[in-house]
Parts: structure tokens; C-alpha cells; sequence
């Protein structure tokens, strides 16, 4: 079986963090440790960043799937990633018993695409088993209006445009009801805030500001400055004071208890700087919160993903901008919403426009929610 770990701090040459993938006899696959490098490498970064580690982790569940199919790597055909393709159309995840997202095949299978064309060039195998074919789309947004011709993985399978929608007054009470504290304060940043998972998990408590000396009269929104973001771009979020408050009230209630019982675990127990710890007092991962909103949502019935709290800010907030703008004729709501969100095109904002035309009612309810009417005190 194929296993992944990843690089220590001090490693000569080699990010921290960076993905190390290990064949069934504990050796280094070397072809996946170059490309993952040559990647790591080219993009100067001292870490290996979110990409390289999202490539190591698609190239873990090819490898490991050729290992379980008895299959050299350097022999595999169209056929066999066709063959992968539809394993993960036809069965569910084994880690979140949910079927696929096309977004996540197309993903994992252009990933796989992209190494062996790699290592075609490199001269590691014959030919490369990829196959690109034109296509003509349209471009979205005004930095991207017309027709654009791009070569594409004809492996990949067919999407249609899924716009994001704002979860429902209901649906959002129904979801925190089933979450636990430390993932329902990390569901209200994201709803409140529009923190991504990396975000969310890379909060420390030293940012939280002391709320008792903020009037919320004059400071309805606190600014909080984020350091650990997608791209590593810092940018500023605004929070309600209410919500400043209840995280407060997690830090000396749930968060304190925490650290009390892993110190009574362990005589060497160190406490991270992480406001959001799990149950064994060590930071919350980003795969263990992605997993306690994926079992929340499934109980509830409700279509949805933690980056769906995402979407519900952006669009409640692009909303309440619509609005100021009305008396401000020099506010650009969509420049705002794009600051706020820390996108690097403002093309990526823009498909919140369409969202918030389609779905204007919803979010009359979502605004009440963002501003936490529904969102219970518990201190």
C-alpha cells in the first residue's frame, strides 16, 4: 500500500511540509518526489504550498490504486486512468462515503495527466498516455468576455455550470444544531466572515481582540487581520462583535477545558497558538473540519459543503453592499466583495452577481442569520 508523509522543518533542499510518496516497501516513488519538487522548486516558495501538496495527495490515490491493481506505473495507458475516471464515477468516496464531486475526478485525473506528460518529456516513459483536444468557450466577466480557444484533457468528464446558492435561514439552523463548538465557531467565521478552511484552521487566538472595550454602536464590524491565507496574501476580515463575543466565550469555556484535560493527558503538552483545537488539544485540521460539516450536512439533509458558508457571506454581503452603493454612488460593491474575499481576479467575484439575482428571496433571510439574529448566546 502506498503511503504519504510529508517533510520536517531543516530538510536540506526540501520545503516543510512538502509530500513524500512511499511505495508498499517504504521506498521513495522517485518519479512523483521530482515533479512534486521541480513544482515546489520553480515557485520559490520555502513552503510547499497548497498546490503541491493538493498534487501529492492525487498522485497518493493514483499510485496506491495501480499498487492494489498490481500495475507499473510506467505501462499505464488511457485505458487505465479511463478505468480510474470511472471507479470514482460509479463508487463513493471510502473517506466521506459520499460519491465524487466531478470537480474532484476532473482534479485528481488532470493531475495524473499532467505527471505523465512530464514524464514523457523526461524521457521516463515512451509516450505519454494524455491526448489534449481544442475547445472554444466563452469567457466570463468582463476581463474575460468572448470566445476562448484552450487545449483540453479529453479524459476529464463533462460538468455543467453549478452556481453556488446561500443556504436558507432553516438550513443554517438546522446545520449548527448538529455541530459541536469548536466546529460551529469555525462555521461561524466562514458564514459571518467568509474564511476559507485553510483560514479558518490557521487562526490564533492572539488575533481575537478583547471585545469588552468595543462599542458596538460605533464598531458594529471588527476588523481582524488575517497572516495565514490562500496565496499567502494577508488581508483584513470583519467579523460582528457578536461574534467576536462568542469566541471569547469559546476561548475561556470550550477552548480552556481543552487544554486543561490534554495537560492532565500529557506532562509535556505544549498549547498551540490555534484558536480552533480538537478534543486531543492539538490544532483542528483542515481535512477534520471539512469532515465534521460534511457528517453535519448529511444528517440534515441539506446539499452543502463548509465552503457553502463561504458563498452565503459573499452573496448576503454583496447584497448589503448593493444597498450602501445606492447612497454612495462612488462604492463599487463587486471591488469591495472582492477584498473581502482576498480574490485575485475580480472575475471570480463576479459569478456572486448572477448568484444573488437567482436567489434574491433566500438571501433577504441569509442577511438576518449573517448578523447573527439566529445565532444563540451560550454564555
Amino acid at each position: 500500500m502506498v503511503s504519504i508523509i510529508r517533510a520536517g522543518s531543516g530538510e536540506a533542499g526540501i520545503p516543510e511540509g512538502f509530500p513524500i510518496l512511499l511505495d508498499a516497501d517504504m521506498a521513495i516513488i522517485e518519479p512523483a518526489f521530482a515533479w512534486l519538487l521541480e513544482h515546489a522548486v520553480l515557485r520559490g516558495r520555502s513552503r510547499a504550498g497548497d498546490t503541491v501538496r493538493t498534487y501529492g495527495e492525487h498522485l497518493y490515490d493514483w499510485f496506491d490504486s495501480l499498487e492494489q491493481s498490481g500495475l507499473d506505473w510506467r505501462k499505464a495507458d488511457e485505458g487505465v486512468i479511463v478505468a480510474y475516471r470511472n471507479r470514482m464515477l460509479e463508487a463513493p468516496s471510502p473517506h466521506t462515503g459520499r460519491p465524487y464531486a466531478r470537480s474532484t475526478i476532473n482534479g485528481r485525473v488532470s493531475t495524473v495527466c499532467r505527471f505523465y506528460e512530464w514524464a514523457g518529456t523526461r524521457g521516463l516513459v515512451v509516450a505519454s498516455p494524455v491526448r489534449r483536444v481544442e475547445q472554444v468557450t466563452f469567457g466570463i466577466g468582463e476581463e474575460q468576455a468572448g470566445l476562448r480557444r484552450s487545449a483540453v484533457n479529453r479524459l476529464t468528464v463533462r460538468t455543467s455550470e453549478r452556481l453556488p446558492r446561500p443556504l436558507r435561514r432553516d438550513e443554517l439552523a438546522r446545520l449548527f444544531e448538529e455541530l459541536d463548538p469548536t466546529a460551529r465557531l469555525a462555521a461561524e467565521w466562514a458564514l459571518t466572515a467568509g474564511l476559507r478552511r485553510k483560514e479558518l484552521c490557521g487562526l490564533s487566538v492572539d488575533l481575537i481582540p478583547d471585545s469588552f472595550t468595543i462599542d458596538p454602536k460605533e464598531q458594529p464590524l471588527v476588523g481582524v487581520p488575517l497572516t495565514i491565507t490562500k496565496g499567502g496574501k494577508g488581508r483584513t476580515v470583519y467579523p460582528p462583535l457578536r461574534l467576536i463575543d462568542r469566541t471569547n466565550w469559546y476561548i475561556g469555556e470550550v477552548r480552556d477545558g481543552i487544554v486543561r484535560r490534554a495537560r492532565g493527558r500529557r506532562r509535556n503538552y505544549r498549547v498551540p497558538d490555534n484558536l480552533l483545537l480538537n478534543a486531543q488539544g492539538v490544532p483542528l485540521s483542515r481535512a477534520r473540519l471539512t469532515a465534521k460539516l460534511a457528517t453535519a450536512f448529511a444528517a440534515t439533509g441539506i446539499d452543502g459543503t463548509l465552503h457553502w458558508l463561504r458563498h452565503t457571506f459573499a452573496m448576503s454581503m454583496l447584497v448589503r453592499l448593493q444597498i450602501q452603493a445606492r447612497s454612495n454612488p462612488d462604492l463599487n460593491p463587486l471591488k469591495v466583495l472582492q477584498v473581502l474575499m482576498g480574490h485575485a481576479s475580480i472575475t471570480t467575484t463576479a459569478i456572486y452577481l448572477r448568484c444573488v439575482e437567482i436567489h434574491d428571496r433566500d438571501l433577504t433571510e441569509s442577511l438576518s442569520f449573517l448578523y447573527g439574529e439566529v445565532i444563540p448566546d451560550e454564555g
